[in-house]
């Protein structure tokens, strides 16, 4: 299966988030994913501005394991719940300070709060989308609880790393882990109290206040442990608060983040056709040197002439037969294969990957059908037409690998975390703002309209038989991306 969220990352940066979820009773899963880019002539964006090297600067991914689901409900009172994994590496850290036990106390923790802040993220969503009131109090007073209980039980194993056995770097990470904690707390309590202010409903108020005090209570743990807080007006702490907080993020995701070792793909096979074109440049050099020194002889100022021309035909064909060749070749090897590893070493799969420019005739109709372009873009582009480019790839997933690749957390698949930066885009746009006129009271009064552009992007997903396809508009002007709908 595979699942995907487009959304708005940045103000010049569209993310792309693609679940791949492999069947349990398939050895091997290959994941198909097609993506056509269908930009605006006006934007000047051709082979010959942008090259390959521009576009995977501009396509950044990020592949790493799905987090395992737990419930927020399931990791506070949960008798087999990530805590008793955590508990389980504190006391052997704590008996034995040997470099195993810290890894694996090092491992646990970033897992633990990786899998916290997902559930946060999801029960909050959760929240937010029910309309029954009576649910709603419930959900959220079960939120309430659940926070405060894994608050409680995850500081209370302080007691068990807080001894001379254990080293003070080792001992810091469960305190970095204890500020994040409380800082996803208050982040995820913020979310849910302003998902609730359209809410009128005298009992919902009184979760309102609850959602207050549970913050009021995280500031103040937080300032008795010297971890920072936000300060009301813009300060230095203020600076350090979110440069901590980013820190903190990306240490404890991560640990899902996967490795890989990209590498150009068909390098023999061009080498090879390299070779097959010299040979055919030296065939025919060597053919007509041979017909010319049996019609002009030898040593002749006309032979000289013509073995001068010869050399310059042997150098031109090997360079056309090379292109030629390369070209047909490329359209069947991608750019780059990346062999995906967890922990450094442990191979699970493969992924391939290829960026180019197509004809629009070279566009499946389906992928034209989804694009449905309106009679006003017929008009705008008539002449000239859109360019569009395809970007295509194929993940591999060795299933047995990846159950195996994190022990008892249950790994579901895999997620590809693209960023796709406009800033390239938007260097040939007009002025955002056009001045308008129009009548008022039998006078031109002036206004402004805003200038945007569109693009638009339909992804082919494929797995198995199974065969989906999705398209996104990009809205974007040169102050930056405005909205991406799903069409």
């Amino acid at each position: 299966m595979i699942n995907e969220v487009v959304k708005v990352h940045d103000k010049f940066s569209v993310e792309i988030k693609m679940g791949y979820e492999p069947s349990k009773d398939r050895k091997v899963n290959e994941f198909s994913v097609k993506t056509w880019l269908f930009v605006p002539s006006s934007l000047d964006i051709n082979p010959s501005t942008y090259k390959k090297e521009d576009f995977y600067n501009d396509f950044n991914s990020n592949i790493r394991l799905i987090t395992p689901p737990y419930l927020l409900r399931e990791i506070a009172l949960g008798d087999q719940s990530v805590f008793k994994y955590l508990e389980d590496s504190f006391q052997k850290v704590a008996n034995y300070s040997t470099p195993k036990n810290e890894a694996n106390y090092e491992y646990h923790i970033r897992m633990f709060h990786t899998i916290l802040r997902s559930a946060l993220r999801r029960e909050i969503q959760h929240i937010l989308r029910n309309e029954q009131a009576e649910d709603r109090q419930y959900l959220i007073k079960d939120y309430l609880n659940n926070v405060r209980k894994i608050g409680e039980r995850y500081r209370e194993l302080r007691r068990i790393v807080n001894v001379p056995t254990v080293r003070k770097e080792m001992f810091d990470y469960f305190l970095f882990g204890d500020e994040f904690m409380s800082n996803q707390f208050d982040e995820h309590s913020y979310y849910l109290h302003r998902g609730l202010r359209k809410v009128n409903d005298p009992e919902i108020d009184k979760c309102k206040e609850e959602i207050l005090s549970l913050v009021r209570d995280e500031v103040a743990y937080k300032k008795s442990k010297n971890y920072l807080v936000v300060e009301e007006k813009p300060t230095d702490k203020n600076r350090w608060f979110v440069h901590r907080r980013g820190a903190f993020k990306k240490y404890f995701e991560g640990q899902l983040l996967l490795s890989f070792r990209k590498k150009k793909e068909g390098v023999f096979m061009i080498q090879v056709l390299y070779s097959i074109a010299a040979g055919l440049a030296m065939i025919i050099g060597a053919a007509l040197t041979f017909v010319f020194q049996q019609s002009l002889g030898s040593f002749t100022i006309p032979l000289f002439v013509a073995l001068v021309i010869i050399y310059m035909l042997k150098d031109r064909i090997k360079d056309l037969s090379r292109h030629y060749l390369v070209g047909k070749i490329n359209k069947r090897f991608f750019d780059h294969k990346s062999i995906i590893r967890v922990k450094g070493d442990e191979k699970i799969g493969w992924c391939k990957e290829s960026f180019d420019f197509v004809r629009e005739d070279s566009v499946p109709l389906r992928v034209m059908k989804h694009r449905n372009r309106s009679r006003i873009v017929d008009v705008e582009s008539r002449g000239v037409g859109e360019k569009i480019i395809f970007y295509r790839k194929l993940l591999r997933l060795d299933q047995k690998a990846l159950d195996n690749s994190y022990g008892n957390y249950n790994i579901t698949g895999v997620v590809d975390i693209i960023r796709f930066n406009v800033s390239r885009f938007i260097q040939k746009m007009d002025n955002p703002e056009i001045p308008l006129y129009y009548l008022k009271d039998d006078q031109f009064e002036k206004t402004a309209g805003e200038k945007v552009y569109f693009m638009n992007m339909v992804i082919r997903f494929k797995l198995d038989d199974q065969t989906s396809y999705r398209r996104y508009r990009i809205i974007f002007n040169r102050r930056g991306i405005k909205k991406v709908e799903k069409v």
